[in-house]
């Protein structure tokens, strides 16, 4: 089983890869090759920064949004987003402008307002993830978060509270996408990531 996990010059991949390889990974491309992405049995997207910026990089990469397409919604590979990889999945992200995200899930990724003036932006630090529906990915726990800007629309799997209800993962079919970050989560963190090598959506 191949896993690619996508170097778009965007993400915190050392950490990713060492994670994945915790939770039992022993096949791991860190590519920015579209071929090998095009032939994974899985897809892990991470991604750290400005959505418009992760957004950009992602597509610069030429053929990769194809084979992206191609692999996880024609041919539903398992497909896991992380932080603004969970976030490009959206339609559109409204930091420093509006940008088009790749539109597989229908909503927008929109900066943190919370309710309570207590909770600060960023959202940074551990916090509980609670799941809306049963769902084999995502199970009640504590994960460490680190964002400004959250995805509001369809597909919620969990929220978090942060000074009201905030999106901690969304899917639908094999895709699935998280907030909050594995590789940072201890035990919570390598216990999704291995759910996520044995899914068969």
């Amino acid at each position: 089983m191949t896993l690619a996990l996508i170097d778009f010059g965007a993400g915190n991949l050392h950490s990713v890869a060492n994670a994945l390889a915790a939770a039992g990974c022993a096949d791991l491309a860190v590519t920015a090759d579209p071929d090998v992405v095009a032939r994974a049995d899985r897809i892990v997207l991470p991604g750290v920064g400005a959505f418009g910026a992760c957004a950009a990089a992602l597509r610069g990469i030429d053929g990769m949004v194809a084979a992206l397409e191609r692999r996880v919604l024609e041919q539903a590979r398992p497909f896991l987003g992380i932080c603004v990889g969970m976030q490009l999945m959206a339609e559109a992200g409204e930091e420093l402008g509006t940008y088009r995200g790749l539109g597989w899930l229908a909503g927008t990724v929109r900066r943190l307002e919370p309710a309570d003036f207590a909770a600060k932006v960023p959202h940074m630090g551990w916090n509980d993830v609670v799941p809306t529906m049963d769902h084999p990915l995502i199970v009640p726990g504590e994960a460490y978060f680190l964002h400004s800007f959250a995805f509001e629309g369809a597909g919620v799997l969990a929220t978090t509270d942060h000074g009201g209800a905030v999106t901690a993962a969304i899917g639908r079919d094999n895709l699935a996408g998280v907030q909050f970050h594995p590789e940072k989560s201890q035990r919570y963190g390598l216990d999704l990531l291995a759910r996520f090598l044995e899914w068969r959506p």
